[in-house]
């Protein structure tokens, strides 16, 4: 039996040095939401094939064959439920435990994959990150069955690496230990089961290491909150109804900044009961999530209990068996590391975010991580036939709605950048990485959070913290002279706005300059203030006056069709764009058409509304990125003019001054990020309520 395959192990928990079995990762089922099940078990292994043929021999997808492998979640659902049950009321043999989400029945002839995002090991992020050189898996199985276990490559390709047959009905435990020393740049360990002629239970599985330290450590759990108590109160059960979980947490520190409080919620008090004294509600001014994240920080360290503090968004959903796992992987890690839960979408729940996330360095912006892919869908193509889901992935960063940040980081580096929203979790994991802490995106650690896509924030008052921030961090981090392009490309995303009537958005990225060439001292001082006067400003433009109904607006009328029935289309090369740019800016120097003040001169559909578009009318409807609204763009010659000669002497001022600019933020960094600085701001917002 070669080193991969392994022996099998006797039933000793400890071996000769002392080190105790460690439970690293428990298989573990969804409850009622089937719209997750390819996330946990997969029972269509052909699912992607064609896909991952098509990439292998064409070097591209062909949308015929992608669409063929599509499938609804309705077929999804009802080919699992012809495969596998799991959940309450499962048939077991007698004396033994029917868990409800970690036993499942497997229908006779069947078989099911545990190549999943949350079913099987990644094996080269522990490979990499801790001192562990083998895991063992145990199965718990009864019934006549076989169990084939596989490993993967960092190219994606996958093998058998020993195929175990269960020859009776009874109760059976099957323990194997596999090398971890080939799993360098990748790779992961799964199992498949294949039911025998009367069905096969799962009665548990999971995997284990030998390791010190034996016990978990201690995590405190801090979530900060605006206005959503519905989501709060089913989290704070989620919690509650957990055993496991709560075992390890030693408080629960909700940031309440809102206005609808937690506690007014009718529900509050019976989730509350099932946290008891460890859950802390704290009410204090709205200063974003930098601010209630820092307080959740800040309140974990001062206690001096935990280990680590958790960091979870309020607009989520999330399994508890994630957390184990990112609190097993962090106290196993060679160094204080700070962990990441993935992100899903909450609409399209087999939908992955990003697999890792990272800033490019020149252009300083944030984005998926080099040889990854945005928005996989998990339902759609699996693990096994996904070759770059087996390459490791590591990140700059993770976001906020889940992060697991050891106590001793938070000592060292300080409390997060206060910039109320945007750029503060990446800079976090840049200043870390700097002081030597990694952070890792850890696979089978997620939370379910509204998709991007479905937020205005590049064009409402948000359009402020999304450039004041990026520069902000970029002053501190960058390693390009003068930031490298993003001055530069700030220009041109503002020339984009101005061409497209977006004037609102205009204003608020020149008030972001102006604050950002203010240096670091308006940070603390405009924390608590600056949201509601973004607001008040975005009211002055029609570009951010919207209505909920089209038809609040006078119908489209266009004063002549397009010529030779053509519409306006994008750039097709850098030439194009250049051109169209050009044009589109000549054209803001005409005199408007007075009919288009009266009537707007074209409907565009969110998706639709391209600055090329745009810089064709002088006014059209648009609507918003939530698909609830719609405003009235209206082209304004004079105001293009000011903002233009605006942006010109700003970008040209913050290149100029970038290098005094920089050394300015960094000088500063260790006291606007210091709990001392930020208790000043926690205590002042509490008094302003």
């Amino acid at each position: 039996m070669t080193e991969l395959i392994g022996t099998d192990l006797s039933a000793n928990t400890v071996d000769p040095a002392g080190r105790e079995f460690r439970v690293l990762q428990r298989v573990v089922f969804p409850g009622e939401d089937l719209d997750v099940v390819p996330l946990y078990v997969e029972t269509n292994l052909e699912r992607g094939a064609a896909e991952l043929a098509t990439d292998r021999f064409t070097g591209k997808q062909k949308e015929k064959e992608a669409a063929a492998t599509a499938q609804t979640v309705n077929a999804i659902a009802g080919e699992a439920q012809n495969s596998i049950r799991f959940g309450a009321g499962l048939p077991v043999p007698s004396g033994e435990e029917a868990k409800p989400r970690r036993a499942a029945a497997i229908r006779q002839g069947r078989r099911v994959s545990f190549s999943t995002y949350f079913g099987a090991f990644p094996a080269s992020y522990w490979r990499r990150w801790t001192n562990l050189d083998a895991v063992t898996l145990r199965i718990r199985i009864a019934g006549e069955s076989t169990v084939v276990l596989y490993a993967s490559s960092a190219k994606g390709r996958s093998h058998p690496v020993e195929t175990i047959s269960v020859e009776t009905d009874e109760p059976r435990s099957i323990e194997r230990t596999l090398s971890l020393k080939q799993f360098i740049d990748g790779g992961w360990y799964w199992f498949d089961i294949i039911a025998g002629p009367r069905g096969t239970t799962l009665l548990e599985a999971e995997w284990v290491a030998l390791s010190e330290p034996a016990s978990s450590g201690r995590v405190s759990l801090g979530i900060t909150t605006f206005n959503r108590p519905d989501f709060m109160v089913e989290n704070l059960r989620t919690m509650g109804e957990a055993p496991e979980l709560m075992e390890i947490v030693d408080a629960i520190y909700v940031v309440d900044q809102g206005t609808s409080k937690v506690v007014d919620h009718p529900d509050f008090g019976d989730a509350a009961k099932l946290l008891g004294d460890k859950l802390q509600i704290i009410n204090q001014g709205n200063l974003g999530g930098s601010g209630g994240f820092s307080r959740a920080m800040d309140e974990t360290a001062r206690a001096g209990r935990s280990d680590y503090v958790l960091l979870l968004d309020d607009d989520i959903t999330f399994d508890p068996e994630g957390v184990l796992r990112a609190v097993t992987f962090a106290d196993l890690a060679r160094r204080p590391t700070i962990v990441g839960g993935h992100m899903f979408s909450l609409y399209d729940r087999s939908v992955l975010h990003a697999f890792g996330e990272t800033v490019a360095p020149y252009k300083w912006w944030w984005g998926c991580a080099p040889s990854t892919r945005p928005e996989h869908d998990f339902a759609r193509r699996n693990l096994r036939h996904t070759p770059w889901l087996h390459r490791r992935v590591d990140a700059d960063y993770n976001g906020w709605w889940m992060c697991l940040i050891p106590v001793e980081v938070v000592r060292k580096v300080g409390l997060g950048l206060p910039v109320f929203i945007k750029w503060d979790d990446a800079e976090y994991g840049l200043r870390a990485r700097r002081a030597g802490f990694p952070t890792v995106s850890l696979p089978g650690v997620a939370a379910w959070h509204v998709p991007w896509h479905d937020k205005p924030d590049a064009y409402d008052w948000q359009a402020y913290y999304h450039i004041r921030n990026r520069v902000i961090t970029a002053l501190l981090h960058s390693p390009y002279d003068r930031g490298g392009r993003l001055v530069a490309e700030s220009g041109e995303i503002q020339i984009q706005h101005l061409l497209s009537m977006q004037y609102s958005t205009c204003e608020l990225r020149l008030m972001a300059l102006q604050d950002v060439l203010s240096g670091p001292g308006h940070l603390h001082r405009d924390l608590p203030v600056k949201m509601q006067e973004l607001r008040e400003i975005r009211k002055r433009y029609p570009d951010a006056q919207s209505a909920p109904d089209i038809e609040a607006f006078p119908a489209v009328r266009r004063r002549k069709p397009p010529s030779r029935g053509r519409e306006f289309t994008g750039p097709t090369n850098p030439v194009g764009l250049v051109v169209k740019a050009a044009r589109g800016a000549v054209r803001q120097l005409r005199p408007i058409r007075p009919e288009s003040r009266k009537r707007p001169q074209a409907a565009l559909a969110y998706q639709d509304a391209t600055w090329w578009q745009l810089a064709n009318v002088d006014s059209a409807l648009v609507s918003g990125a939530d698909g609830g609204s719609t405003s009235w763009y209206q082209r304004d010659p004079q105001l293009f003019r000011k903002l233009t000669q605006r942006s010109a002497l700003l970008h040209a001022r913050l290149y100029q001054e970038w290098p005094k600019l920089s050394a300015a933020y960094r000088s500063a960094a260790a006291e606007f990020t210091s709990p001392e600085k930020w208790r000043e701001t926690f205590d002042a917002s509490i008094s302003k309520q």
